[in-house]
């Protein structure tokens, strides 16, 4: 302290009050962030009434044309992909192609893709309802899917020398344990997002899988029951 002439240490009394504390206005935050929902996915009369895209009746090769062709509408529109689906079944590599051509679509479309299956979604066509992820799949309250091993139609003729008869059974093998590869390739992208495990489904499938839409719902394998 700097005294002034004729001051004392103690003629001056401090007693300025001290200055009041800065009040600092607490900006309340939420601790969570919204996340972002994603697309709202068509009404419920949309989805059923509105598809664009139909695949009804057995899975085979025109039927793959008029897919591609309905799909390459969709492409340059403006719309969402929506699907009808209703099939017994059919060849299993035209659906594994479809479903890619979905998958294809979902990748760089920039737009959502949805299918509802109706009445009967059985074999091939479960293949094809792979390509949409769980939560935009949906069926009809009679739909019923239909779930099973690949089957094969071959005759198999074994004639000549051993040898050539063990190499032409080794090559069958090798045929068999592809499918049976492929087979379960296609049942992981069908489970993926559900409650169900590949190896049930694949257990299940050994013989006639059939589920019906509130079981389907019950595994998490479609996202609602509609219509």
């Amino acid at each position: 302290m700097v005294r002034l002439p004729g001051s004392s240490a103690h003629s001056h009394s401090e007693n300025t009050a001290s200055p009041e504390p800065t009040q600092v206005l607490a900006v309340e935050r939420s601790s969570t962030v919204d996340a972002d929902p994603g697309p709202r996915r068509p009404d419920d009369c949309k989805l059923l009434s509105g598809a664009n895209v139909r695949i009804n009746g057995p899975i085979d090769a025109q039927v793959f044309d008029d897919f591609t062709k309905q799909l390459r509408s969709v492409w340059d529109g403006d719309d969402d992909l929506i699907l009808e689906l209703m099939t017994q079944g059919g060849d299993a590599d035209i659906a594994r192609r479809i479903a890619l051509e979905i998958r294809i679509f979902q990748a760089y479309a920039a737009k959502a893709a949805y299918a509802v299956g109706k009445t009967a979604v059985m074999s091939a066509g479960v293949t094809v309802l792979s390509g949409f992820d769980c939560k935009n799949r949906f069926l009809t309250a009679d739909a019923t899917l239909l779930i099973h091993e690949r089957h094969l139609d071959r005759t198999l003729v074994l004639k000549g020398p051993i040898e050539s008869c063990k190499q032409i059974v080794c090559e069958q093998l090798e045929v068999l344990k592809m499918a049976e590869r492929v087979e379960k390739e296609d049942m992981e992208k069908f489970v993926a997002g559900s409650h169900m495990t590949v190896d049930d489904l694949f257990q299940r499938a050994k013989g006639n899988c059939y589920l019906t839409a509130a079981q389907a719902l019950e595994f998490g394998l479609i996202s609602e029951i509609i219509g």
